[in-house]
């Protein structure tokens, strides 16, 4: 029996695993929020962790596309009932994309300093960023694995239990970061940025065991690896290649804006972090309608089911719309608060408060991005992706930062450069997906 979309479906996918896309980015913006409110070097500590935090966010948002690519084919498989056929391949590319994050641990961890240099990062906070990224690195593996586990429960059409985990996870590191970061006298002595990492490490770590024992005990999909290797896995690793190329293209875009707003001074660097979080937050909570188009988009492209997928992408739309816009009126209802929850400083504030505008009016748009590009990824469409990313980086951010920059406009021209930015990776994914699927429906 083929599958019918209907509202019910779609928000019960979707509302957990929105409930989940909070809950992520909730891990770096209680870090900004703790760490901006220390007494000592509030604005430099702010800083040092944007700074810090977007490096280590560029390499979990490239080896983490093996969650897109293990939904993706999970998903098709289920649509054309064939599970069983697929069961193997999980573990292999969790085993591969650990491997490489032990890798990547090994070639970063000497080099901090220099790395974190790049950004713009210098004296004492390029002191403080080297030292939270030592932390926070070796959270790398623990954050993959979940993330991967995700990918698998989200193949098998359950956004619950990666809520739930996520949800605990996101709890934990909350109560970490204020009892390292600020300490409890007598008990645990103030660790300032470095208790922002330690708090993020063990969150990750205990993320990472609860996806495993959930996933050992609500599915029968095993975590052993087994020879011979599947035969999707070279479709998976180009699927995975194309997102690699995909996510150094978008971050790319996030190097020169944290690297611009770094250079223009700690005050602006401070105010683009807890800009830049905000941001992320809202791309996070439209993840869920996201993670719905990707979810029901593999399984429906699995049973060859056109016309419920032209559907699926109309309603998300919609729903894109409407979550773009309440969010957009929910932080101009509460533009000042919002603010002075990440920092007092009021060097910092004065630059968050000249620019918020626009990651608010940003926020429809970002939400069809968002939402077009999880549909793509449960098409398996990966190639589609990292096209229309490299175009959007290189023909249209990156001369627009460096020709803004030309007129002095600072954080504007880093924010205006992301709004083209996100223009010019949605609408063409609504375009060529319309082209494709709309006509299978008339034949």
């Amino acid at each position: 029996m083929k599958t019918k979309v209907t509202t019910s479906l779609v928000n019960k996918l979707a509302i957990p695993a929105l409930i989940a896309g909070i809950a992520e980015p909730l891990l770096s913006i209680t870090d900004t929020a703790v760490v901006g409110n220390v007494k000592i070097d509030a604005t430099e500590a702010l800083a040092a962790v944007g700074i810090a935090g977007a490096f280590i966010s560029m390499l979990v948002w490239v080896f983490g596309q093996t969650r897109s690519a293990i939904s993706a084919l999970v998903s098709q498989y289920l649509g054309a009932n064939k599970l069983d056929e697929i069961k193997t391949l999980p573990a292999q590319a969790i085993g591969i994309i650990l491997a490489i994050s032990f890798v990547l641990i090994l070639v970063t961890y000497p080099f901090a300093e220099y790395i974190l240099s790049v950004y713009n990062a210098k004296d004492i906070i390029l002191e403080y960023s080297s030292s939270y990224y030592r932390i926070r690195i070796f959270g790398l593996p623990f954050t993959l694995l979940t993330f991967a586990i995700f990918g698998i429960f989200r193949g098998l059409q359950n956004t619950f239990i990666p809520m739930v985990i996520a949800i605990i996870g996101a709890l934990l590191n909350v109560a970490l970061d204020f009892a390292l970061v600020y300490g409890i006298e007598g008990i645990i002595p103030a660790m300032h940025v470095e208790g922002a990492a330690y708090a993020s490490l063990i969150s990750q770590l205990f993320m990472a065991l609860l996806s495993v024992i959930f996933l050992l005990k609500k599915t029968q999909i095993p975590l052993r690896i087994q020879l011979p290797l599947h035969k999707e896995l070279p479709k998976m690793a180009m699927m995975i290649l194309n997102l690699v190329i995909r996510t150094i293209a978008l971050n790319v875009a996030l190097y020169f804006g944290t690297s611009f707003a770094a250079a223009y001074g700690a005050e602006y660097s401070a105010a683009y972090t807890v800009l830049l979080n905000i941001w992320l937050f809202g791309a996070f909570m439209i993840d869920g309608y996201s993670s719905a188009g990707n979810i029901l988009a593999g399984k429906l492209y699995g049973e060859e089911n056109y016309e419920e997928l032209v559907k699926l992408s109309s309603r998300l739309i919609k729903y894109a719309i409407i979550v773009g816009v309440f969010m957009c009126i929910v932080g101009g209802i509460l533009y000042q608060p919002i603010g002075q929850i990440f920092t007092k400083e009021q060097a910092v504030l004065h630059e968050f408060y000249a620019v918020f505008w626009i990651i608010l009016a940003m926020q429809p748009i970002c939400a069809i991005a968002f939402i077009f590009d999880g549909m793509f990824k449960g098409l398996g469409k990966m190639a589609t992706l990292r096209n229309i990313l490299l175009v959007s980086t290189f023909a249209v951010f990156v001369p627009t930062i460096f020709i803004l920059d030309q007129f002095d406009l600072k954080l504007y021209a880093v924010w205006i450069a992301f709004t083209l930015w996100i223009s010019a990776r949605g609408f063409p994914l609504i375009y060529l997906f319309r082209k494709e699927f709309v006509p299978k429906i008339k034949q």
